[in-house]
């Protein structure tokens, strides 16, 4: 194993780094925003902003990276997203605080872009699967491990502020120290979303409602639980809670997707997702919540997984790139709308509303996966894929996915700025 992690160490200390410090501070703008009084549909515009720029940056990151070279795009992002945490705390308003986030989320994805063309570009075609799965794991572990940092200040300090800036510029030094060479950037490939929805519809509506459901939970669960009486400790291991079992739950869930039909898996993962929303509703602050969240995550963040699985399950393999990406762009569209829904809802119905909107987004899926069961059979083109755990990052991660066919890279490093 270290064999292969040490090649990649460098990558993964700067994501890991960039991972706590957005964690840290994607949950505490949230309670900076509580506390400053703002409404809860603010709070879920404040946080669909993130969202926006993060879709739009799939589009631009590109050229930026082909013009100035991953290490000058790292830079330039980093200290974007570095000076757009600080100035959240030196201009406390709600609207200069909506386009901060447009900002930040378009750094961001340009930061993972650069990162994980560099580590599709390390990863041996053999051992893409395994680079991949050790990406997720220290993703998903930065993200949990993020929200305790909550425990250091309180949000209406400058600490805590300080704390994610500091950790983003810090992603900075094992990336610009290393001596790994940068890859070019493969062309991205054509989508063609009306033809993908011939093919593949259930994967598309599972994938915007997901992103629906997961855009609201990442936009406003510090909300819900600040209103549901959690102080700002409680807050974090509410969020801890969630990711855990999204981590911890998806491999289970994955395995028994391959060996099983994959529309019968989902339609029962969303149900009991339902289940556990329409309980997490009805429940106070404290342990059973805990724990109710613990599986509800589990099951949600397995959703879209399970999507681009039985994505690929109905492609060829020239297809899945293209098809993939297009379906990492409904689930960031329904990222977007998912924080501003939920905030309009629990400005009108308070704290249990966010639970009830995930029973609703999520009930709708489970209709249209019982339709499609019930009146349509899928054709699988070749073999089953293999369910991959995975959050949604940029368009580069598809490639380390084990079902991509392997791209070519070539390695080269980025010229000198002194050279003639």
């Amino acid at each position: 194993m270290w064999s292969l992690i040490a090649p990649i160490s460098s990558l993964l200390s700067g994501v890991a780094l960039l991972l706590l410090g957005n964690g840290l501070l994607n949950t505490l703008l949230t309670l900076r925003g509580v506390a400053e009084g703002y409404s809860t549909t603010m709070l879920g515009l404040i946080m669909s902003g993130y969202f926006v720029g993060f879709l739009l940056g799939t589009w631009l990151a590109t050229p930026l990276v082909k013009r100035i070279g991953h290490i000058r795009a790292f830079a330039c992002c980093a200290a974007l997203a570095a000076i757009a945490a600080l100035l959240h705390l030196l201009l406390i308003n709600p609207w200069v605080w909506l386009g901060l986030r447009v900002l930040y989320g378009l750094g961001l994805v340009t930061l993972y872009m650069v990162i994980e063309s560099w580590l599709n570009a390390q990863a041996p075609n053999e051992k893409r699967g395994q680079v991949f799965a050790v990406y997720m794991a220290v993703n998903l572990g930065a993200l949990a491990l993020a929200q305790q940092l909550l425990h250091l200040a309180d949000p209406v300090q400058f600490t805590l502020f300080a704390i994610a800036a500091i950790l983003i510029s810090a992603a900075l030094m094992p990336i610009t120290l290393t001596r790994q060479a940068q890859p070019s950037l493969p062309e991205t490939p054509p989508s063609n979303l009306r033809q993908l929805w011939n093919i593949a519809p259930l994967a598309i509506v599972a994938a915007g409602l997901s992103g629906l459901a997961m855009g609201g939970f990442w936009g406003m669960a510090p909300v819900y639980a600040s209103l549901a009486g959690f102080d700002t400790s409680g807050v974090g291991l509410l969020m801890t809670a969630t990711i855990l079992g999204g981590a911890l739950l998806q491999w289970p869930i994955g395995i028994y997707s391959d060996r099983h039909d994959r529309r019968q898996v989902l339609l029962w993962v969303v149900i009991l997702a339902v289940a556990l929303a329409l309980i997490m509703s009805l429940l106070p602050a404290g342990p059973l919540l805990l724990g109710a969240i613990f599986i509800w995550g589990g099951l949600a963040f397995a959703i879209y997984p399970i999507a681009v699985a039985q994505l690929i399950d109905q492609l060829h393999s020239d297809e899945i790139l293209s098809g993939s990406a297009s379906l990492l762009m409904v689930n960031g569209i329904g990222s977007v709308c998912g924080p501003l829904l939920a905030g309009l809802l629990m400005e009108q119905l308070g704290a249990s509303a966010l639970p009830l909107y995930f029973a609703c987004t999520l009930g709708l899926l489970a209709a249209y996966t019982f339709y499609r069961l019930r009146h349509v059979s899928d054709l699988v083109s070749g073999d089953a894929a293999h369910f991959t755990p995975m959050l949604r990052t940029s368009p580069t991660v598809l490639e380390l996915m084990p079902d991509a066919p392997p791209q070519d890279h070539e390695a080269t490093e980025e010229p000198s700025p002194h050279a003639s």
